[in-house]
């Protein structure tokens, strides 16, 4: 078999019922390409039995590729699988939910044509709930600061990127896969534009608020040490406020304005204390704790079964 020209990635999660429709605009949209495609479509333990229709579809069409995850391992590792079995000149990631209109793909794939390796849908007017959109920009704001890096709420995963620069992602060994960061991180030539987002009409999302803080953290302790560098400042801050009540005190002792010497100065400094060393035992055990899983050098993810592989 000659190598597909296009591979689509997309993790499927809770979203079954809308698998044959993508999968019969998507050949629509890459047969105006080119008819040598490949879709790979990678159950992320979708809990409405989606590996059937996944199955159904792949029995149909040899250019769609099944890959069943043993668990759910989460969208961003589903993307490395796929990633991981792309054999595709140029590679799309996409969701699965339609919301990424697989009528753009034409759109990214001229533009990466006038020279760039990565091309990002930039999503306009998103069609997503006030609390979605809401936690979103919290998510993004939060990630911005504590990795001194630009996020832009309205680009996700979708977008096209050439094969060199899948190589690159691969090569990464983070324990912790978020594909955003990894596509910024590795460079090459890039550039956006906007594409169009539709309504998400079937099923809803999985990513509540606690997980997308979840995976804020997840990703800062990944590739930033500036929570690190915020418990140095945070104690510095400590220590001249600490210089300042003792000054105080120092001054109120010999107007003769304390009666119990010594007490409000040992209790302040006790609480203080207390505090930041709980707080920098925190943050340092969390980067240990990632250092530990790192050191286990687990797979980030386990395949059961492929179809078409």
């Amino acid at each position: 078999m000659e190598q597909p020209y296009i591979s689509i990635v997309s993790p499927v999660y809770g979203c079954k019922t809308c698998l044959y429709e993508l999968y019969v605009r998507l050949k629509e949209t890459l047969e105006k390409i080119n008819p040598d495609f490949e879709i790979i479509l990678v159950n992320d333990a979708s809990p409405d039995n989606a590996w059937e229709t996944i199955t159904e579809i792949a029995n149909k069409d040899k250019r769609v590729k099944g890959i069943d995850l043993s668990r759910n391992f989460g969208q961003h590792y589903a993307i490395t699988a796929g990633l991981e079995n792309a054999t595709g000149s140029w590679v799309v990631v996409m969701d699965c939910d339609l919301q990424d209109r697989p009528e753009e793909i034409i759109n990214l794939y001229n533009k990466a044509k006038e020279g760039y390796d990565i091309v990002l849908g930039k999503r306009k007017n998103r069609k997503d709930g006030l609390l979605k959109k809401y936690y979103s920009r919290l998510f993004y704001a939060i990630l911005s600061y504590l990795t001194d890096t630009k996020q832009d709420s309205t680009i996700a995963n979708f977008g096209i990127y050439h094969k060199k620069i899948i190589g690159a992602i691969l090569s990464m060994k983070d324990s912790i896969r978020y594909f955003p960061s990894m596509i910024r991180w590795v460079g090459f030539k890039t550039t956006s534009i906007e594409v169009e987002h539709s309504e998400r009409t079937i099923g809803k999302t999985s990513y509540s608020f606690k997980k997308l803080m979840k995976l804020a953290l997840d990703i800062v302790l990944s590739y930033s040490d500036k929570p690190l560098r915020l418990t140095m400042n945070i104690g510095l801050t400590i220590s001249l406020v600490s210089v300042i009540f003792a000054i105080y005190y120092i001054y109120e002792f010999f107007k003769g304005q304390i009666n119990v010497s010594g007490w409000t100065s040992i209790i302040i400094s006790i609480w203080f204390s207390f505090g930041i060393i709980i707080f920098v035992l925190g943050v340092i055990g969390l980067y240990v704790g990632k250092t530990f899983d790192r050191v286990k050098q687990r797979p980030v993810y386990i395949i059961r079964e492929i179809i078409n592989g």
